[in-house]
């Protein structure tokens, strides 16, 4: 297969909320379409580049809700109409990849897709296009539902681990189990065994295998979709999407087909990988200063101030004194000073401001 073979495509997920990058990310303008790296590309447009070195431009599918739909094109002036597919109701990750994967079906029946989140980090791309032309090849010649499983570096409890056959001797893995988020001491024995991978939820398969996997393992959803067969691709589709896509069980994919299905291999990645879910994911990724504090767009003077995540709009002055692992956030009208230790509560604390001082700051 040649890099830029016209079977392959790609949905790119790019719906989510990112609450937990909240005040920056929010309900109006969520984090895929901000720089978080300060790099000068959004999340979006570095995924969407990144994808473009193994998939036609024309092919890469993004996947959304409506009311995201300008920001899209803002950002992706390059993509048609045809290629955003629009979520009408917000309902897991299961009914959007499976209409997508109906939409393309149609248009081509020989595609090998991958289905990748919009908002991770991925430094080696050229490793990364390597590892996803492998599995490619694998999905086109097999009945085969694939993943990428990311190799652990520590006991993550923030993540799902996928389990593989430690007798696989091949590159490519058979999927014994997917394990849910573990608590501390589960993660460490996941790692002791040294055949469990981190859930990064990267999928790669043939048009083919992920519509029969609807349709073997979720009749209902299969059902419902398909009866829009005749209309995907064509000027009546967004008023079937708009009657229907609300009835759609709220479901993932992982729970959906590759928890149930016996055709599932995974393929250890050998990028580093890192889903910035979090401040914290996101101050491990970045550069530091000599107080090992991450900076972005501010200036910063610091005194007995080290391990924070600080960011401002371009060019404010941020002076910090005495502050260690702090998330110091400051955008508009919302200042947060936030221990990194408890990161994990910033959902909590802006259903608090949501709460006390009104929507408008979701």
């Amino acid at each position: 297969m040649s890099k830029m073979n016209k079977n392959n495509y790609a949905i790119l997920m790019a719906g989510g909320v990112g609450s937990r990058f909240w005040p920056i990310s929010t309900k109006e303008f969520p984090k895929q379409f901000h720089d978080m790296l300060g790099t000068g590309e959004t999340l979006i447009q570095k995924t969407f580049n990144r994808l473009a070195k193994i998939i036609p431009q024309e092919n890469i599918f993004i996947l959304t809700n409506e009311k995201y739909n300008d920001l899209v094109f803002e950002q992706l002036p390059q993509v048609t109409k045809r290629q955003v597919v629009l979520e009408p109701a917000m309902r897991n990750t299961a009914p959007c990849i499976l209409y997508a994967s109906l939409k393309i079906q149609k248009e081509n029946e020989d595609a090998v897709m991958i289905v990748a989140p919009s908002d991770h980090w991925i430094e080696d791309e050229n490793t990364f296009t390597q590892n996803v032309q492998q599995a490619f090849n694998f999905c086109a010649d097999n009945d085969a539902l694939m993943t990428l499983g990311i190799k652990p570096t520590f006991p993550n409890t923030g993540f799902g681990y996928i389990e593989f056959d430690k007798k696989t001797s091949t590159a490519i893995k058979n999927v014994n189990q997917f394990r849910e988020k573990p608590n501390y001491e589960t993660a460490k024995e996941f790692i002791a065994q040294g055949n469990f991978l981190w859930n990064a939820g990267i999928f790669m398969w043939s048009v083919k295998s992920v519509v029969q996997a609807f349709k073997n393992n979720q009749p209902e959803l299969f059902a419902l979709f398909s009866q829009g067969t005749a209309v995907y691709n064509t000027e009546f589709e967004d008023d079937f999407i708009l009657e229907n896509y609300p009835k759609a069980e709220n479901i993932s994919v992982d729970y959906a087909i590759m928890e149930k299905s016996k055709n599932v291999y995974v393929l250890p990645a050998e990028f580093d990988w890192n889903d910035l879910g979090t401040w914290g994911s996101l101050y491990d990724k970045l550069d530091k200063d000599q107080n090992n504090n991450a900076v972005v767009n501010a200036k910063t003077l610091t005194h007995d101030a080290s391990g924070n995540m600080i960011r401002s709009k371009k060019g404010k002055v941020v002076v910090v004194d005495g502050l260690e692992d702090y998330i110091i956030v400051d955008k508009d009208e919302v200042l947060l000073i936030f221990p990194k230790a408890k990161e994990q509560d910033i959902k909590k604390v802006l259903q608090n401001v949501k709460n006390t001082f009104g929507e408008q700051y979701e």
